[in-house]
């Protein structure tokens, strides 16, 4: 694999957040920025992650990028579709060096109960479609011990025992990136979204047997039956009942 790019790359030393920094370029540079525009960053000082939480990363040891794309192609409520194709382009990267990646619904990308990637994805609309995408990403690539207080995370490294080359698994992962939004933007919308939704499905964390989960009315146990077009995680309970969920609705109990 060549480490030339065949995208845009700013690469920092620090900043507050990629997907800050990258929001702000295109707010000056407008249209002009190209797509796929990748910003990396060896420490970011103020990193979020989904539920607003920080996301802990030694300097220059892992893998922290925000990238924009311009997918007026989707319609608005088809948008969850950015976040399957984001997810399955990093877990089948990672699948490469281990078996046993996954992806907690809605996308962040787990080996067995552990986290090793989150994606936090913004959307900017333009009428009823998505005028603009800024999706970040922090992979845990080579921190070999973590201090924060987060329950399961987990790093390349400790997964495979060795060091990796961090430029090499970011040109892997954002040629997949670039494959898949190209095919969304060329192949006709059910045709592409019903394969994505099959490969997502199949690579969902705990997607088989009873696990627990907890909601608004307490803790329970359930099995996945699907996830909608949508993005709704729809649960069966152990009564048999199935329970529909959006984003923020439903927790897992790890």
């Amino acid at each position: 694999m060549t480490t030339e790019t065949t995208f845009p790359l700013i690469a920092l030393e620090a900043t507050e957040s990629t997907n800050l920094y990258l929001s702000e370029l295109c707010e000056r540079e407008g249209a002009q920025l190209a797509p796929f525009t990748t910003v990396s960053a060896e420490y970011q000082r103020a990193g979020k992650g989904q539920r607003g939480n920080s996301w802990e990363s030694a300097e220059g040891k892992n893998l922290l990028f925000s990238f924009v794309v311009y997918p007026s192609f989707l319609e608005a409520r088809h948008q969850f579709l950015l976040s399957q194709m984001v997810s399955l382009a990093i877990k089948e990267a990672l699948s490469c060096w281990s078996d046993d990646f996954c992806i907690k619904w809605p996308n962040d990308i787990y080996w067995r109960e552990k986290k090793v990637c989150g994606i936090l994805i913004e959307n900017e609309l333009s009428g009823s479609r998505i005028g603009r995408c800024i999706c970040g990403i922090g992979l845990n690539v080579n921190q070999s011990a973590f201090v924060s207080d987060a329950p399961n995370p987990i790093s390349l490294l400790q997964i495979t025992g060795k060091e990796h080359d961090r430029q090499l698994l970011l040109m892997d992962i954002m040629k997949r990136m670039m494959a898949y939004f190209q095919r969304a933007e060329e192949e006709p919308y059910p045709t592409f979204s019903e394969e994505i939704a099959v490969r997502y499905g199949r690579s969902l964390f705990r997607r088989r047997g009873y696990h627990p989960y907890e909601d608004a009315r307490g803790v329970f146990r359930a099995r996945v039956l699907r996830v909608e077009p949508d993005g709704r995680f729809v649960l069966e309970d152990e009564s048999g009942q199935e329970r529909s969920y959006l984003f923020k609705e439903v927790q897992y109990l790890l």
